[in-house]
């Protein structure tokens, strides 16, 4: 599937989305917005996709914070609000493979995937505040959630740049490769997850995000609840008789 500004390849059940600016940044735009919209129903619809892998094109990964906040004050700001809430629709695993800069919206978006992966030579900004914004696509709440609001606040109220070492220091970021070999390590990660039952990783994935957003009791009923729905499933008397059989399980969806 090839659009003006993403790209999708489907590997076996992973998907590699990349994102495809109108710079050398990625950065999102309107345009981008529509396409990845397009794109992430298609994958919705393929029942063989059991991760998405997020990339961009060439150096970098997103940025172009300048170039965003033109176009808002421009076309509105309803213009290019929706990138990260995209991704976040995505039922199955999403692993942002971040193989250059991440600044502004474009970090918005690593930010709504459940994993992150990066270039050790990757730079990190939500730094929307430097041009008299304030970061308009999740950032406000993704960030301090995932870093504290010590961490995260400072990220935003400051524009400061991370660069990849501290950006895995304070847990931004899950691992770093080389540059070269960030593709392939993201891929052989993406390929591990998807061999794992896809309706526990659903579910999981379901329990984790909205928990965040409940009390304990409140995400311990909802843990419970979705246990007991994963009994009846065919994975799940897969899993038990693989273990007992010695062998590897074999799920399809089920």
């Amino acid at each position: 599937m090839q659009l003006p500004h993403i790209s999708l390849e489907i590997d076996g059940p992973v998907a590699l989305l990349t994102l495809k600016g109108d710079d050398e940044s990625n950065r999102v735009s309107s345009a981008m917005c529509e396409d990845l919209a397009a794109t992430v129903e298609w994958i919705r619809d393929d029942e063989g996709v059991r991760v998405v892998v997020v990339t961009g094109e060439g150096a970098g990964f997103s940025g172009g914070t300048e170039e965003a906040v033109k176009e808002m004050r421009e076309a509105g700001e309803e213009a290019i609000v929706g990138a990260s809430r995209y991704i976040a629709r995505l039922p199955m695993p999403v692993v942002a493979a971040i193989n250059g800069d991440a600044c502004g919206v474009g970090l918005e978006l690593a930010l709504a995937c459940d994993l992150r992966i990066a270039s050790d030579e990757a730079t990190f900004a939500m730094d929307q505040i430097r041009h008299g914004m304030m970061p308009w696509d999740g950032g406000t709440q993704r960030l301090p959630r995932l870093l504290g609001r010590g961490r995260g606040g400072a990220m935003i109220l400051t524009g400061m740049t991370v660069d990849a070492e501290e950006a895995l220091g304070m847990g931004l970021v899950h691992a770093l490769f080389p540059k070269d070999s960030l593709r392939d390590e993201v891929i052989t990660l993406a390929r591990k997850i998807a061999g794992h039952a896809p309706i526990a990783l659903e579910y999981a994935k379901e329990t984790i995000n909205k928990g965040m957003d409940m009390t304990l009791d409140q995400g311990l009923r909802l843990e419970q609840d979705l246990t007991v729905i994963l009994q009846s499933t065919s994975d799940r008397a897969e899993g038990i008789r693989s273990f007992l059989e010695r062998r590897k399980a074999e799920f399809h969806g089920e």
